[in-house]
Protein backbone atom coordinates (compact mmCIF):
# COMPACT_ATOMS: atom_id res chain seq x y z
CA UNK A 1 0.00 0.00 0.00
CA UNK A 2 1.44 3.59 -1.05
CA UNK A 3 2.41 5.35 2.19
CA UNK A 4 0.00 8.41 1.20
CA UNK A 5 -3.12 6.40 1.15
CA UNK A 6 -1.99 4.11 3.89
CA UNK A 7 -1.55 7.71 5.86
CA UNK A 8 -5.16 8.51 4.64
CA UNK A 9 -6.87 5.23 6.09
CA UNK A 10 -4.66 5.47 9.42
CA UNK A 11 -6.07 9.64 9.83
CA UNK A 12 -9.29 8.25 9.05
CA UNK A 13 -9.47 5.63 11.85
CA UNK A 14 -8.58 7.43 14.16
CA UNK A 15 -10.76 10.54 13.96
CA UNK A 16 -13.71 7.83 14.24
CA UNK A 17 -11.89 6.37 17.31
CA UNK A 18 -11.34 9.35 19.23
CA UNK A 19 -14.65 11.72 17.87
CA UNK A 20 -16.31 11.35 21.46
CA UNK A 21 -13.37 13.20 22.47
CA UNK A 22 -12.67 15.52 19.98
CA UNK A 23 -16.64 15.99 19.99
CA UNK A 24 -17.59 16.80 23.54
CA UNK A 25 -14.09 17.90 25.39
CA UNK A 26 -14.09 21.46 26.52
CA UNK A 27 -10.81 21.85 25.55
CA UNK A 28 -9.02 22.22 21.88
CA UNK A 29 -7.96 19.14 20.88
CA UNK A 30 -5.14 18.17 17.75
CA UNK A 31 -3.87 14.89 16.67
CA UNK A 32 -0.42 14.75 14.52
CA UNK A 33 0.90 12.17 12.64
CA UNK A 34 2.72 14.69 9.80
CA UNK A 35 1.96 17.50 8.26
CA UNK A 36 -0.31 16.62 5.87
CA UNK A 37 -2.33 14.17 8.00
CA UNK A 38 -3.62 15.25 11.32
CA UNK A 39 -7.39 15.87 12.76
CA UNK A 40 -8.82 18.73 15.06
CA UNK A 41 -11.56 19.53 16.83
CA UNK A 42 -13.79 22.71 15.94
CA UNK A 43 -12.55 24.36 19.06
CA UNK A 44 -9.16 23.79 18.14
CA UNK A 45 -10.24 25.17 14.28
CA UNK A 46 -11.74 27.93 15.76
CA UNK A 47 -8.91 29.02 18.30
CA UNK A 48 -6.76 29.29 14.90
CA UNK A 49 -9.65 31.47 13.14
CA UNK A 50 -10.83 28.57 10.44
CA UNK A 51 -14.38 27.61 10.18
CA UNK A 52 -14.26 24.17 10.58
CA UNK A 53 -11.70 20.97 11.54
CA UNK A 54 -11.63 19.83 7.49
CA UNK A 55 -11.01 23.31 6.80
CA UNK A 56 -7.92 23.30 9.41
CA UNK A 57 -6.43 19.80 8.46
CA UNK A 58 -6.71 20.11 4.66
CA UNK A 59 -4.23 22.71 5.28
CA UNK A 60 -0.60 21.56 3.60
CA UNK A 61 1.59 24.11 5.08
CA UNK A 62 4.57 23.52 7.86
CA UNK A 63 2.66 23.04 10.86
CA UNK A 64 5.43 24.71 13.03
CA UNK A 65 6.15 27.62 10.19
CA UNK A 66 2.49 28.20 9.73
CA UNK A 67 1.06 27.75 13.44
CA UNK A 68 3.41 28.10 16.04
CA UNK A 69 5.09 31.40 16.94
CA UNK A 70 9.21 31.45 16.34
CA UNK A 71 9.53 31.66 20.47
CA UNK A 72 7.45 28.16 21.05
CA UNK A 73 8.97 25.75 18.24
CA UNK A 74 11.77 24.79 19.82
CA UNK A 75 9.91 23.24 22.98
CA UNK A 76 6.89 22.03 20.85
CA UNK A 77 9.50 19.88 18.46
CA UNK A 78 11.07 18.57 22.06
CA UNK A 79 7.99 17.97 23.39
CA UNK A 80 7.23 15.79 20.27
CA UNK A 81 10.35 13.78 20.08
CA UNK A 82 10.10 13.06 23.78
CA UNK A 83 6.70 11.57 22.57
CA UNK A 84 8.16 9.83 20.11
CA UNK A 85 11.03 8.48 20.94
CA UNK A 86 10.76 7.89 24.43
CA UNK A 87 7.03 7.88 24.77
CA UNK A 88 6.79 10.90 27.49
CA UNK A 89 4.02 12.93 28.04
CA UNK A 90 4.49 17.08 28.33
CA UNK A 91 3.24 20.06 29.52
CA UNK A 92 4.13 23.15 27.58
CA UNK A 93 3.17 26.72 26.70
CA UNK A 94 2.65 27.35 23.21
CA UNK A 95 2.13 30.66 21.44
CA UNK A 96 0.36 30.18 18.43
CA UNK A 97 -0.14 32.32 14.94
CA UNK A 98 -3.74 32.53 14.16
CA UNK A 99 -5.06 32.90 10.28
CA UNK A 100 -5.48 36.60 10.82
CA UNK A 101 -1.94 37.13 12.26
CA UNK A 102 -2.75 37.46 15.81
CA UNK A 103 -0.91 35.09 19.03
CA UNK A 104 -2.50 33.13 21.13
CA UNK A 105 -0.86 32.14 24.28
CA UNK A 106 -1.87 28.73 25.50
CA UNK A 107 -0.59 25.81 27.54
CA UNK A 108 -0.59 22.10 25.78
CA UNK A 109 -0.72 18.64 27.06
CA UNK A 110 1.13 16.99 24.18
CA UNK A 111 0.67 12.73 24.95
CA UNK A 112 1.54 9.68 22.42
CA UNK A 113 -1.35 7.68 21.34
CA UNK A 114 -0.90 3.93 19.57
CA UNK A 115 -3.20 3.82 16.45
CA UNK A 116 -2.65 0.22 14.44
CA UNK A 117 0.78 0.13 15.35
CA UNK A 118 1.57 3.78 14.09
CA UNK A 119 2.43 6.51 16.84
CA UNK A 120 0.00 10.15 16.72
CA UNK A 121 0.89 13.06 18.69
CA UNK A 122 -2.30 14.46 20.65
CA UNK A 123 -2.21 17.72 21.86
CA UNK A 124 -4.86 19.04 24.61
CA UNK A 125 -4.83 23.04 24.45
CA UNK A 126 -6.01 25.07 27.30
Amino acid sequence: MEKHSHHEELIRGVAEQFSPILDKSKQAIYIYLDDIHKICNKKFASLLGYNSPKEWAHTKEDILETFVDKNSQKSLVTAYGNAMRNLIASNIEVVWKKRDGKKVKTNVTLVPILFRGHLFALHFIS
